[in-house]
Order: structure tokens, then sequence, then C-alpha cells
């Protein structure tokens, strides 16, 4: 996920209209205005979607189908991850990284079979990560780019029971399930996940029958329209990262604590070691250790710690950054992840972080700071 921002018009996506009619506070991001929140406010939606169902408009994000018996290789050549063996029916998170082993973006995986892979990547990124695709991968599959679809999330508690309404068969799908369910009479690409912690899924829907399906989700007394606001309070209580705020190209997967993300048979003794970008940064990394890693902090006060606050050590010494931060609704109480020593990522090791000139008590936690509720059957 990631909000980089351009000075380039924005664009709007196929909900556009229905998010001004619903009364939405419209914001520039990633190049689209996108609502922030709706009349209700952040906080009832944030509290919302963790308790019965939201709605999200992610449209904005670039959706790509490769396609070609080869496709699952050529991509293995990009990301440091088992995409060979993806069942069909299953969905991965994965990495685009750099020479240097930094990451140029996170991206969701589909393999729908027939050698079709589905491939979500964040907006802000989409230009580059297309082509990065095409520049890589056109000699070996085809890399078609869905422009004429939208992107929606339902989110929550009740998303499983709201979903089953429309189609009954979404009821056996469990967490990174994917399939192609008919919604309204519309060819969809359904998986059951989501970027807020709680069980649901996200749907692709050709762009003309999104406000439809948009509209008749939002019929259903649980469902509510959310905006980016709650969405990123949602994932940072989640633990889930913001692509240019806690990833970027500077940073590896290690230093990112996304080792889990990092497949058995990709790694220098598996079964298909490497042969993606950075990859020797990548297990240099694994084998000795980095100067700094990615940890979830929890204020000891009632003030928020923002992006870009300073960490420092009881000798005031600077040891981090916070990346993201904010008010956890569910919580009732400020939460932010960040970087620091490593020597200092262990959980329980207090700091102080530095807001407007004050030392504000911090200590190092355990993501998620909320239970994932992740629907696995």
């Amino acid at each position: 996920m990631s909000d980089i921002q351009s000075d380039a018009p924005l664009l709007q996506t196929p909900l556009h209209d229905l998010h001004v009619s619903l009364g939405a506070k419209m914001v520039p991001f990633a190049g689209y205005a996108m609502p922030v929140q709706y009349p209700a406010g952040i906080l009832k939606e944030h509290l919302h979607t963790r308790s019965q169902a939201g709605l999200f408009d992610v449209s904005h994000m670039g959706q790509v189908m490769l396609l070609g018996p080869d496709a699952a290789a050529a991509l293995e050549t990009l990301v440091p991850v088992d995409i060979i063996d993806l069942p069909p029916g299953m969905q991965r998170y994965a990495l685009f990284l750099n020479d240097k082993g930094g990451v140029m973006d996170d991206l969701m995986v589909a393999n729908f079979g027939d050698g079709r892979l589905f491939v979500v990547v964040n907006a802000a990124c989409k230009a580059q990560d297309i082509a990065h695709m095409q520049q890589h991968l056109s000699a070996r599959c085809k890399v078609e780019v869905l422009a004429d679809r939208a992107l929606l999330a339902l989110q929550g508690p009740a998303a499983g029971a709201v979903l089953a309404r429309l189609a009954p068969e979404t009821a056996k799908m469990v967490f990174m399930n994917v399939a192609t369910v008919t919604l309204l009479g519309a060819e969809c690409y359904v998986s059951r996940s989501g970027y807020t912690g709680e069980d649901g899924f996200e749907i692709s829907v050709p762009a003309d029958k999104a406000e439809a399906l948009a509209k008749e989700l939002l019929s259903h007394p649980e469902v509510a329209p959310i905006g980016l606001g709650a969405r990123d309070s949602l994932r940072l209580e989640a633990g889930l990262c913001l692509y240019g705020h806690d990833l970027d190209q500077h940073t590896s997967p290690v230093e990112s604590s996304l080792l889990w993300a990092l497949s058995k048979v990709r790694r220098a003794d598996g079964a298909r070691p490497g042969g993606y970008p950075g990859a020797d940064v990548v297990f240099e990394h694994i084998a000795k250790g980095v100067a700094r890693k990615r940890v979830g902090l929890r204020p000891n006060a009632r003030v928020p710690v923002r992006e870009g606050a300073e960490l420092v050590d009881a000798d005031g010494r600077k040891v981090g950054m916070v990346t993201s931060g904010g008010f956890g609704p569910t919580l009732e109480a400020p939460v932010a992840m960040g970087y620091v020593d490593t020597a200092l990522a262990k959980v329980g090791t207090p700091l102080s972080a530095m807001v407007r000139g004050k030392a504000v008590p911090i200590e190092v936690a355990s993501t998620p700071f909320v239970p994932q509720r992740y629907y696995r059957g």
C-alpha cells in the first residue's frame, strides 16, 4: 500500500460520483481524488469496520494479468517469492526488489490457473511496476494491464455473511483463496484478503459495473462506506506496511522485518535460490544480520507520535525514526511503527520519541497491535 504524491492532474475512480453523493471529503492520494472520510468520521468508520463491515474503494491500485505457461517462472525472476508452486486458487504477498535489495513495491499475486497470474500493485508505483514487468517479462508471457476494472475491498467480521448473500460459493473461501465469481451478472476476481487485519474480500469488478456492485453492498445494513483515513489507522493497528513510508527503495525486506515473505525455496539454501534483483544483498542480510529493523512502537502517553519523529535512547542519542504513527481507535491509544538500531529492537525496550522538541516515552512493541482475524476455516 502506498500514497506517494505527484503534481499531475487528479484522476478519478469509477466510484467518484458515488463518493461525492455520500458526502465524502475528497483529497489527492497517489494521483487520484479519493475519499479520506465520510460524514460519520474516521473514528466511527474505523470502529464500524472492526465490528461489522466496511466498503473501501481501492480502484486506484494497478491490476495486471500475466498470461502464458511460463508466466510463473518469469515472475520469479523479479520477486523473492515462490510463484511456480503457488497453487491455483491461491494468492501470495510478494515484493519487487531493485539491484541493491531495496523494496520497489509490495504487491499481491494470485494464481487463477491456466497460466493466468493476477497481480495487484500500489497506485503510486503502478506506472513503474507495469513498465518493470513489460520490460522483463514480455518476452516470456503476455503482460495485460486491466485498466477497465475497479477494485473494492469489503472488510470486517460481517464481510463473509454479506458477500455470501450475493454469491454463496464465497462462504467456502478461506484466507488468501481466490476465485472467479459472478456478482450482479459481472465476472469478478475475488480474493479473501485485505489490508485491515480483519476477515474480508478484495473484488476486482469491470469498471462499468462497479457502482452498481458498491451500491448493492452498501444496501446491506452491516456495510458502511469507509475512507482512506480509517484504512490507514486500520492497517497500522494490524502492523501492515505502507509503501513510501515503512517500505522504500533503500530498505531491504530483512530490515523491514518481512523475512516471512521471502520464500524458503528462493533463499540461499533453497531449491531455487536467488535469480531476482538484489538477491545477493538479501542473502547477506539474512546471513550476517542488519544494522536496523522495523518494529512496532507503543507511546506511553496520550500524545500521538507521527511519521518523521526521531527516536532516541536514554542518552539522547538518535537510534531510529518513526515511519508510521497515529491514534489506534480500537486500542484507544497511540500506536506507531519505525526503524531502530537492531540492538534495541527487542520488545519492551524503552526509548523516547521527539515530538515538537519534547521527549515522549515510547517502547518497542510486537505487531500486530490488535489480533488479526483472517478467516482460515
